[in-house]
């Protein structure tokens, strides 16, 4: 006779199908209730066993189902229909939200298992790599120079390039500007940042923008909110860098949202790339010699280097498309050493009264 009760054998054990097969086939050879007894249960116990056997053979011997045929509280087939809906117009809100928003008296965990049933999709974030491609798709769309983006990197923690810095007097910031559409590529250097060095950087490029006819009727440059583009964050007025950008007409200053830095993705992939691709392999003599070098990778970038996130395209290939009449020769300025501007702009910033031409028509 089993000490243990038919009950907890069939509770603890892992094939249930192979316990029961050994009492059927007690109970074809000695009986019913001598099974019952040896198997410590009863005799209706074996008794359903056997007849299941006999009927459907192995396979009976599993546990059924007790889930009722017929459920007359079943959410109908409408109402399922709905809470789907809901959840594709709401897409990432979860059950308890949306039970809310929309004052439903269905509880959270049905309207979960609703969802589960019909493969809708879950709160799951989308996947990075299909953001990436959404946005590329997007910037597509855009207009020649139709948007355009400015950011400043510091180069005195890249070791590579430190110590040349340092003994050479090489620039300490790289001031960049980047077309998001093709990826067009315009550098300037400086010791410093500063919103002179902004100011005087946006000139340069807004000068080539307007002698080449690049600009389309309207456009936006995009920047961080560096106290180099907006001056001080409780300013009144715009900044100067600010007027100077929207000097030309419009071309519109737009700046990203606190904290937003993927806003800048192009600029600060190409700074990326260049830590990579220029300052950690290059070797300079002089500062004239990092300039020189620089333009030299600077049309590199916008006349031979295929992008792998731009169709394998150039930016100037990119840009022919978009506007076929383009000047190439917009995509070879040269960078600027904005040190060396300011060198040259800050005598005119100090003239005042006699040192003015006495007939202001003939200032260029």
């Amino acid at each position: 006779m089993c000490p243990y009760k038919y009950y907890h054998v069939m509770k603890l054990s892992k094939d249930k199908k192979q316990w029961r097969y050994q009492m059927v086939q007690k109970a074809i050879a000695i009986g019913i209730k001598p099974t019952a007894r040896a198997f410590n249960t009863s005799a209706n116990v074996v008794r359903k066993w056997l007849k299941r056997f006999k009927t459907e053979g192995y396979s009976a011997l599993a546990d059924r189902s007790h889930k009722p045929r017929i459920s007359p509280r079943q959410t109908s087939e409408h109402v399922k229909a709905y809470i789907i809906a809901l959840k594709k117009k709401y897409k990432r809100l979860g059950a308890e939200q949306i039970r809310v928003l929309e004052d439903l008296k269905m509880s959270p965990k049905t309207m979960r298992k609703i969802w589960r049933q019909a493969g809708v999709s879950s709160r799951k974030r989308i996947k990075k790599y299909i953001t990436k491609n959404n946005l590329r798709a997007v910037k597509k769309l855009y207009g020649l120079f139709e948007r355009m983006g400015e950011d400043t990197k510091d180069l005195d923690d890249i070791p590579e390039y430190y110590l040349q810095m340092k003994i050479l007097n090489l620039p300490v910031i790289q001031y960049t500007f980047r077309e998001v559409s093709s990826g067009i590529l315009f550098l300037g250097f400086a010791n410093q940042r500063s919103l002179i060095h902004s100011r005087l950087f946006a000139l340069y490029i807004n000068h080539f923008l307007k002698k080449y006819n690049a600009l389309p009727s309207e456009s936006v440059r995009q920047t961080d909110n560096g106290s180099e583009y907006i001056g001080a964050w409780n300013a009144k007025e715009s900044s100067c860098y600010t007027k100077a950008i929207e000097a030309l007409e419009g071309q519109f200053h737009r700046t990203i949202f606190p904290g937003a830095h993927r806003m800048q993705s192009d600029v600060e992939t190409i700074h990326n790339l260049m830590e990579m691709e220029f300052y950690e392999i290059e070797q300079f003599n002089n500062r004239f010699d990092f300039m020189t070098k620089a333009a030299c990778y600077q049309l590199f970038f916008n006349l031979h280097r295929p992008n792998s996130y731009k169709e394998h395209k150039t930016p100037w290939a990119l840009a022919q498309e978009k506007n076929p009449q383009l000047d190439k020769r917009l995509l070879m300025i040269p960078p600027v050493d904005l040190d060396q501007l300011f060198a040259w702009y800050a005598p005119f910033l100090a003239k005042r009264g006699n040192d003015l031409l006495t007939v202001p028509s003939y200032i260029k």
